[in-house]
């Protein structure tokens, strides 16, 4: 069986969990047995951290695969994929783990799996490193729907770091085949809104004071336009520890959601978690694309997946994103092309990802 192994190399690009992320899915997608060495070499602790292994951990209940090395700390990885089944599935990192990164791992599998999935996913929603799960919601969800499938995504809790504790359900039903989508006109933008949140120990204050100074960095740039940040503190029984931190969301008159965000930490004053988050939100509204920089790379998988042409435009591409090209063109055949944008405007650094879809269809329906 050995032989068949396709051969990952962990530590190459990116270096990090996402090879592991998208090498292992689309090994469960596609029954390819896989074998990932160096995992995470390019990072300060490399090998399997507690995410990561619920990660695979789920990718391996989802099908009834085989998975050998799956402990903290090993830097190989085998992996034999069964058949994808639905029903319900729980992944718990036990630490502030990133439950979007969950998400990320197993949301392609379970699209198409024989029946209906129920993940339940533990760990931080708002951590450092990961998406935040109010983009997962606010951003990443209405977007990646656009390839023709609906998800759930209920916070039952939100968890912090050091200690996590959040759990989100995410509910899907399997579909026959993933439509491809063109994301290439920005439009213009229409309006500003976020959350601007705290929890635990923290008061409400400091969520006004984030939101304050992230509208006001917005103004400088962007005079005309309505701007709602909500301050928000989480209720008790709904979040797990302190945490504080914002989202801000600009919408465009094509359907376009591209967003600025930050956490607090100790220490950190919460004027500059706003500011932080304010700026990032400007530096992707500036390049003109269609999606920010952490949209970019988690649509490529599913472009992969899709049956025809997904065109998507984009700023500057990012590392990961062609971590994510490199590995989902290895195992699929898919075929990528970036070219940079025709532009009216040659100071707008934009970038047109083309992607031919493998058209992966769901043997189960």
């Amino acid at each position: 069986m050995d032989g068949d192994r396709v051969e990952i190399d962990g530590g190459i690009m990116e270096g990090g969990g996402q090879i592991l992320r998208v090498s292992t899915a689309l090994s469960c997608l596609l029954g390819l047995p896989l074998r990932v060495r160096r995992i995470r070499a390019g990072r300060s602790q490399p090998g399997l951290r507690p995410q990561h292994l619920s990660g695979l951990e789920i990718i391996r209940d989802l099908c009834d695969g085989k998975l050998n090395g799956g402990e903290i700390g090993s830097t190989e990885i085998t992996f034999t994929p069964g058949k994808i089944k639905g029903g319900t599935h729980i992944a718990d990192t036990k630490t502030a783990g990133s439950v979007c990164l969950l998400m990320q791992v197993a949301m392609p599998c379970v699209l198409f799996a024989a029946s209906p999935s129920e993940l339940h996913l533990k760990g931080g929603t708002n951590a450092e490193m990961a998406p935040q799960i109010d983009y997962t919601v606010m951003v990443f969800k209405p977007i990646v729907e656009k390839f023709n499938f609906t998800f759930n995504c209920d916070i039952k809790r939100r968890g912090y770091y050091p200690q996590g504790g959040g759990e989100v359900v995410v509910k899907m039903s399997p579909v026959k085949e993933l439509s491809p989508i063109n994301l290439t006109e920005r439009g213009t933008v229409t309006k500003i809104y976020g959350r601007a949140f705290v929890a635990g120990a923290l008061p409400i204050k400091l969520a006004k004071d984030m939101s304050a100074a992230a509208v006001r960095c917005i103004r400088r740039e962007i005079r005309d336009l309505y701007i709602s940040i909500q301050p928000v503190r989480e209720p008790d029984d709904q979040a797990v520890g302190t945490g504080s931190g914002i989202i801000i969301v600009a919408e465009t008159s094509t359907g376009c959601l591209l967003a600025g965000s930050s956490l607090g930490k100790r220490g950190k004053n919460s004027d500059k978690v706003g500011i932080e988050a304010a700026e990032m939100l400007l530096q992707n509204l500036k390049h003109g694309g269609t999606v920010d920089d952490s949209l970019q790379d988690q649509l490529i998988i599913f472009m992969a997946l899709a049956k025809g042409v997904s065109r998507v435009k984009s700023g500057p591409i990012t590392l990961h994103t062609q971590t994510a090209i490199h590995f989902a063109e290895q195992l699929t055949k898919a075929k990528f092309t970036v070219t940079k944008s025709e532009e009216e405007d040659p100071s707008n650094d934009t970038y047109i990802i083309e992607c031919q879809g493998m058209g992966m269809t769901n043997p189960n329906l």
